[in-house]
């Protein structure tokens, strides 16, 4: 082992990577992450690099079972008194091996870390092992140069005393020996102020216990790498720190003292605690969402349910028709919503105002609440006046939160209660009122009831499941219209009553959108062929179109497709993109790339919509490009705008 490594030498890691693509990628990002890592290809090179000088090794778990392992730990073992080469194990999953634990006991100063990991983990840990390798190597010209020269402690000092750090020097049983310019700044003591106090000074009287701990782990020689704690500054604040904290060593070895490095962290755990504030809100978006998907399932399965009796006649075909594309509709639009991801990172869910009337809304809610309502075999009386109430208002949303407001009554309600829901008008405001002959709401739970995942325990054995998010929901919706929900009971076993109030509207009503596509629209006489690797989807898509008038052939995949176009000479291709095999691009540039299919036209139907998505379509020969489920008066209407003259004869 040589003793001439140089300052860049002991700044950087040396990495043994199980393979070259791994030993590649961990070098490159260590490397942008601003750390100097070698790649080291076989043990040998490592034991040259090391001999060169290292700040800290990054081994796998693999390693340790080769016999290369022992020159290694031969090498550390030669290490001087002074060196504690930092040791980063890659350890396999769920590794407490017997490996892992012979490696910590021979390679002395070890940390393991277990696969996978996050990236930022993987950095912050070898910067920690970097920086405490830096501060061996502090100490260690500290003393060599305190016995050769007195000028080399005024430069140490200087290195000291110009750190960003808290570097802190004191006596095995807790008194501060040094103090410099980095601590004055971080903790607000002058020198000759800290300097002779116990180190008790910045240790918060809940935390003396950690002091003693690390006092007696440093006596016994053992180093503490990035220990986060807190400590007090003059002021009284409470800093956040990450301590490294080594045993000094006299010229004879033993232990006389110990260095402390305090790094100030606060700023990293407020950006981390942003982080997890955001990832919060993302989850509370998440599942809100996942809870308002669930609600239009109920009145979708009904519908369904009396299409398959096939009773009623054109009129009842029609109602239930209306009913399910209305929640498909709103389905599609909390799709639509989870895909604004930037409207999750601020919160913002878009509502489509339009005037409505109140009454109409609570149809609309019934629809989804009825089933509920029904099961527990509640009496629903409804108080709704003739005269018009028009709100202005996003109708799916509004109807969303009467619905909680109905269901939420039918859970806490025991079976044959009484749900009563009223409106009227006050103050230029419409008030809707939904009460129940349920459990009730304590008094000091009134408060709360809105907050997100709070499941009120009405008398325990009436918990309800779910995430507790459908209060929250309306709430947030009602105020985004401009009104407020009030919660009332009288206390448990005395009911409960919600009031909305929400701001009258000046204009008249255009009304929900009509669910039921105009009768008179037939397609001209076209050749398509469909193509969907989902055969419900195709096929549902294909009869409808036979329907309105087209010659319609279905495929199920790209081979397939391209097999299907000489027999069936197709005006138009519609075609999913994301298939497995031959996907919707390779099927596409086939096309193009044939001789005589030029003026096919080709339509994108599929579930990517992004503007990335559309610019690869038509990079690829797609004429058009539509986003799944597809609106069938939008592709009526497109399929009608083709001109023949364009269709291959």
């Amino acid at each position: 082992m040589t003793n001439v490594p140089t300052e860049e030498t002991e700044r950087r890691v040396l990495v043994l990577a199980p393979t070259r693509r791994d030993a590649s990628l961990t070098g490159e990002f260590l490397e942008r992450a601003g750390v100097s890592a070698v790649i080291c290809d076989t043990p040998a090179t490592l034991l040259e690099c090391l001999d060169a000088g290292a700040g800290a090794m990054l081994l796998p778990e693999e390693f340790l079972a080769t016999a290369s392992s022992a020159g290694i730990a031969n090498w550390l073992e030669q290490q001087p008194p002074w060196s504690d080469l930092p040791v980063l194990i890659l350890a396999r999953p769920g590794a407490d091996s017997a490996m892992v634990a012979r490696a910590m006991d021979l390679f002395g100063n070890v940390t393991v870390l277990e696969r996978p990991m996050r990236l930022a983990s993987l950095v912050s840990a070898v910067r920690s092992a970097l920086r405490a390798r830096l501060r061996q190597c502090q100490i260690r010209d500290y003393l060599v140069m305190r016995e050769r020269d007195l000028e080399a402690q005024s430069l140490l000092a200087a290195i000291v005393a110009s750190s960003d750090d808290a570097i802190i020097s004191k006596t095995l049983d807790g008194k501060i020996l040094t103090w410099n310019s980095g601590a004055e700044r971080i903790f607000g003591y002058s020198a000759a102020e800290a300097i002779g106090q116990p180190i008790l000074l910045l240790i918060p009287p809940e935390r003396f216990n950690e002091e003693a701990m690390l006092l007696d782990l440093l006596r016994r020689g053992q180093r503490i790498e990035h220990f986060e704690t807190v400590r007090l500054a003059r002021d009284g604040r409470r800093l956040e720190v990450s301590l490294t904290v080594s045993p000094v060593r006299g010229a004879d070895g033993r232990i006389i003292a110990a260095s402390k490095v305090a790094r100030d962290i606060s700023q990293r755990k407020q950006a981390e605690a942003a982080l997890r504030e955001a990832s919060r809100r993302k989850d509370e978006f998440l599942a809100i969402l996942a809870h308002e998907l669930r609600n239009p399932l109920a009145p979708i399965r009904n519908s369904l349910h009396l299409l398959r009796l096939g009773t009623g006649g054109d009129e009842v075909v029609h109602h239930t028709t209306e009913i399910m594309e209305r929640q498909v509709n709103h389905m599609v639009r909390l799709v639509d919503d989870l895909l604004e991801v930037s409207r999750i990172t601020q919160g913002k869910i878009e509502l489509r105002k339009e005037p409505i009337e109140v009454s109409t809304i609570v149809e609309h809610a019934l629809e989804t609440s009825g089933p509920a309502i029904e099961a527990a075999r509640h009496a629903l009386m409804l108080d709704v006046p003739p005269e018009s109430m028009i709100v202005e208002g996003d109708p799916l949303r509004l109807a969303q939160v009467f619905a909680n407001l109905l269901i939420n009554a039918a859970k806490y309600t025991d079976p044959g209660g009484t749900i009563r829901l009223s409106a009227s008008v006050s103050d230029h405001h419409v008030i809707v009122s939904v009460k129940d002959s349920g459990t009730g709401i304590a008094r000091d739970q009134l408060a709360t009831v809105f907050d997100l995942f709070t499941q009120v325990d009405r008398h325990g054995a009436r918990a309800q499941g779910g995430l507790g998010i459908g209060l929250t929901l309306a709430k947030r919706l009602v105020e985004m219209h401009g009104g407020s929900v009030e919660a009332r009971s009288e206390g448990l076993g005395h009911g409960s009553e919600f009031l909305v109030r929400l701001p009258l509207a000046n204009s008249r009503p255009i009304g929900m959108r009509s669910a039921v596509p105009a009768r008179d629209g037939s397609l001209p006489e076209q050749r398509i062929l469909l193509v969907d690797d989902n055969e419900d989807s195709a096929e549902s898509l294909g009869l409808l179109l036979r329907l309105l008038g087209a010659e319609v052939s279905v495929t199920y995949s790209g081979a397939d497709a391209l097999a299907a176009i000489a027999a069936a000479k197709p005006m138009v291709v519609v075609l999913d993109i994301g298939m497995p095999g031959m996907d919707g691009y390779e099927v596409a540039r086939a096309i193009r790339a044939q001789q005589g299919l030029n003026d096919v036209i080709l339509v994108a139907l599929t579930g990517w919509g992004q503007d990335d998505d559309r610019a690869l379509s038509r990079a690829a020969g797609f004429d058009h490009h539509l986003v799944k489920p597809a609106d069938i008066d939008a592709l009526r209407t497109l399929l009608r705008s083709i001109e023949p003259a364009r269709a291959r004869i």
